[in-house]
């Protein structure tokens, strides 16, 4: 492991931060549309192809070269657990996981005793040390960081390692099940959980590049809905008193689903594997961010993760977060190779390629704008067609082809291969009246050609050839 000298937080942010950025208000929820985000003044959404969560609690990982290769894509955005859970080798065939550390470098959130077994009452000092400087290091590079309080426990073997587990610690909590550790069925287990919040909150109560998410993937093993509840009301709660406050996340489920009953203290919903993005559309009347919270298991292609990022976030999303496999404790630059068994992609050339991304949506006033299906008449050829708009104003349109390789279980590879690849196609749109400049770019390469026309209806254009996707941007250049 490559060892540096950590300088104490507060150290650091004093010589690199201007006085107004360490105070200022933490990211929230952008209050002339809460579909996006404001982060320092800016209109904001997230994106990025980050690591497997386990930056903080892989002591052997080295947070400030992974940091860095995210600033160098203009990625803002790193999703990471809070410790409470981890996995071992082998983990759903991940190599290199960087959620399950070896032996001796799980830093833990509770003090461990000489007999090898954890103390509930006591903290570990190295562990919140770690987690306030990695946000804080995040913070510098302009990075959001998503904390992820709890997660669902898939397999005994990963509850078999948990310090809430009585078998783990000296406390005598946790004498249940997996599938009762995130409920009110134990109250000794669901103290120590909430202590675990309110010391979290309380340690990164001056961080303003960061919001909370409750558990990952509660719909598996039998998280409940009051437990839910009770943490999110215990992070607001124990915030009251401070002078900011932050966002509170809610994972909702693997593929879209219609929220009811939603928790009035989350302000983002969470939804895993999100495509086609249908969640943004049901839940838009909630006026609340929708965010693709996680991706990575369909192959190591970049093209399928590259096309679910444009299709949510032009269906109206405002986070995309991958999967990113390429980053590992001996490589944090995102510099190993992915390959079978390992169920994902990631690397700097799909990096790249969000970056394009990126670029193309911080370039419209996104506060003014939302999915607009009609401003397309029609599309000839197998394609799908995403749109937002301010109409009359600016338009920002994505095309993608559909056709995908199937592997020999039936599921997707990440692969396309479509008949119609390196073809035009012929886009009808429907405009007011008016003088557009524009240009077609290439999600792929970021390559930008210049595109002029008058609209008066419908008015039909022929695109340049293309592979998998392409998008173009309009703007009206005879009004304001």
């Amino acid at each position: 492991m490559r060892r540096r000298l950590l300088l104490p937080a507060a150290v650091l942010l004093a010589a690199l931060l201007p006085g107004a950025a360490r105070c200022a208000e933490p990211i929230s929820l952008h209050s002339d549309n809460g579909h996006y985000l404001l982060f320092r003044g800016k209109p904001t959404v997230l994106v990025t192809s980050g690591e497997h969560y386990g930056a903080v609690l892989n002591g052997e990982f080295d947070y400030v070269t992974y940091l860095a290769e995210l600033q160098k894509h203009d990625l803002n955005l790193t999703r990471t657990f809070s410790g409470v859970y981890r996995e071992v080798p082998g983990s759903f065939n991940i190599r290199g996981n960087t959620l399950a550390p070896r032996d001796g470098a799980y830093v833990c959130p509770w003090a461990r005793t000489e007999g090898g077994r954890y103390d509930l009452s006591k903290w570990n000092d190295r562990y919140f040390s770690r987690l306030k400087d990695f946000a804080n290091t995040a913070s510098e590079r302009g990075i959001v960081v998503e904390l992820v309080l709890f997660c669902t426990f898939y397999e005994d073997r990963l509850w078999d390692i948990c310090p809430l587990n009585a078998k783990n610690n000296v406390n005598g909590v946790g004498k249940v099940g997996r599938e009762q550790v995130h409920t009110l069925a134990e109250k000794a287990v669901v103290d120590a959980q909430l202590a675990f919040v309110r010391k979290v909150v309380t340690e990164l109560k001056d961080v303003d590049n960061l919001y909370y998410e409750v558990c990952n993937e509660p719909y598996f093993a039998g998280v409940a809905d009051d437990w839910q509840r009770l943490v999110a009301r215990t992070v607001a709660d124990a915030e009251k008193g401070f002078p900011r406050r932050h966002l509170i996340a809610r994972n909702i489920a693997n593929g879209s689903a219609k929220i009811s009953n939603p928790d009035p203290n989350v302000s983002i919903f969470n939804f895993h594997y999100c495509n086609p993005p249908d969640a943004v559309a049901q839940n838009y009347d909630l006026n609340k961010v929708i965010a693709y919270d996680e991706t990575g298991f369909r192959g190591s292609g970049d093209a399928v993760y590259r096309t679910h990022a444009w299709q949510f976030l032009l269906a109206g999303g405002a986070v995309f977060d991958n999967l990113d496999y390429s980053f590992t404790a001996d490589t944090e630059d995102g510099s190993a190779p992915v390959a079978p068994p390992t169920p994902g992609g990631g690397g700097g050339t799909l990096r790249k390629q969000l970056q394009v991304l990126r670029g193309f949506v911080d370039g419209f006033d996104l506060v003014r704008m939302k999915s607009d299906p009609a401003a397309i008449r029609s599309m000839r050829g197998d394609v799908n067609v995403r749109t937002l708009s301010r109409p009359g104003g600016e338009y920002a349109i994505y095309l993608s082809r559909l056709v995908e390789e199937k592997g020999s279980d039936g599921k997707g590879t990440g692969q396309f291969r479509d008949p119609a690849a390196g073809k035009t196609a012929l886009l009808e749109l429907n405009l007011p009246g008016g003088s557009y400049a524009g240009e077609w770019v290439n999600p792929r390469t970021g390559e930008r050609t210049p595109r002029k026309l008058d609209g008066a209806g419908a008015v039909t254009i022929e695109t340049p050839s293309f592979e998998e996707d392409l998008a173009l941007r309009l703007r009206r250049t005879d009004v304001k």
